[in-house]
């Protein structure tokens, strides 16, 4: 019995891979993924309250180590002793991303359910609140230079969301171009440097 619920899981998860994929949350239809999956309206009930249930159930593992990841990096910047975050900027955040990239792409298919065919669940806003952590960590270590005497010049949030939100972008590009691991390497590498020396500038370095 087990292993018939356990098969019967993986083969509605399947299908709804599918459909996802191909039409997004919103245009999936429900109704093909239990006919595909092989099973009735209601043995489906059995396994999931709701589509986005089952959506979540597909991509939540992936969003919450994606994010876990992240905020880890973050935290670990900024509780770093002062003196020492201008020395490690940079570090922290560059192997999370080093590590993104390979996580997206030994993960490809539901990190792109999550990234790109999220709309009308609670998943579509996750690269905007990704932005919205890196902002708010990038503006708390800015008070910290000016603590450390640095002249750094006022920023606008709104300015750093839009720069913020060009580098993440960017990154997850290498989902919805289904790059090589190697490429997709390189690719994120060359972005990070540009916006490395593009911050290194407005922060008067």
């Amino acid at each position: 019995m087990e292993e018939r619920s356990t098969a019967t899981l993986e083969n509605i998860q399947r299908a709804a891979m599918e459909e996802f994929s191909e039409k997004g949350f919103l245009g999936a239809s429900l109704r093909k993924i239990v006919k595909n999956a092989g099973v009735t309206t209601g043995a489906f009930y059995g396994y999931f309250s709701s589509k986005e249930a089952l959506f979540a159930s597909i991509v939540e593992p992936h969003a919450a180590a994606l994010m876990g990841n992240f905020m880890k990096a973050q935290i670990s910047f900024a509780e770093l002793p002062e003196e020492e975050q201008p020395s490690h900027m940079g570090v922290e955040s560059g192997d999370c991303i080093t590590w993104m990239v390979d996580y997206i792409c030994r993960h490809r298919e539901p990190v792109k359910l999550l990234l790109c065919r999220a709309e009308g669940t609670g998943y579509e806003h996750f690269v905007h609140n990704m932005v919205e952590v890196e902002v708010e960590y990038t503006l708390q270590y800015m008070q910290v230079l000016r603590r450390l005497g640095r002249d750094i010049p006022d920023l606008d949030q709104s300015l750093c969301h839009i720069i913020v939100s060009g580098m993440f972008n960017g990154v997850f590009e290498v989902v919805v171009h289904d790059m090589p691991y190697e490429k997709a390497l390189r690719y994120v590498e060359r972005l990070r440097e540009f916006y490395m020396a593009g911050w290194l500038k407005l922060m008067g370095a």
